[in-house]
């Protein structure tokens, strides 16, 4: 097999030279020894690069498919998993207020059908009460009647407040 890549060689060679119009043997024959003599050793890589690549498939290896496996897809699916998860941390705020503003409705419309979730929060800021959706969501979940309690005493207040002019 190593006779016949050599004969390859000769024959490429030997068309190139015929291109350039040399036909002399010996140019072919210093070629060849030369291709021979500046052939290189073959070199190992470092671990530098491996250990690169292996960070990288750590933080893919719950991917599927070639993205946990191939180094291109990988480095393209962390990016793309970086920018969703920055992306998602907003949303996720968006929808936990959402939701926590959802319960605290729920609970105060059911005892009150003209009072409602936006006068609950208006009549709190009237009476500087600093109590934020997420503990009154919490309230409204595990003890709806200190809930009831809270939002019972605030419209006492408020209402006392507008019958007397205070406001």
């Amino acid at each position: 097999m190593f006779i016949l890549y050599i004969g390859k060689i000769c024959l490429v060679i030997n068309r190139l030279l015929r291109r350039k119009g040399i036909t002399k043997r010996k140019k072919f024959k210093l070629v060849i020894r030369q291709s021979f003599i500046y052939s290189m050793t073959r070199i190992k890589r470092g671990y530098i690069a491996r250990r690169r690549r292996k960070k990288i498939r750590l933080f893919a290896s719950s991917f599927r498919g070639a993205h946990s496996r191939l180094t291109r897809t990988i480095s393209q699916q962390k990016i793309r998993a970086l920018v969703s998860s920055h992306r998602d941390r907003d949303k996720q705020k968006r929808n936990f207020r959402r939701l926590w503003i959802t319960r605290i409705n729920a609970v105060i419309r059911e005892k009150g059908v003209s009072y409602s979730y936006s006068q609950f929060i208006h009549d709190l800021y009237k009476r500087q009460l600093l109590l934020n959706r997420k503990i009154l969501a919490q309230i409204a979940i595990s003890n709806r009647n200190c809930l009831y309690m809270i939002s019972n005493e605030i419209r006492k207040e408020v209402d006392l407040k507008e019958y007397t002019g205070i406001i």
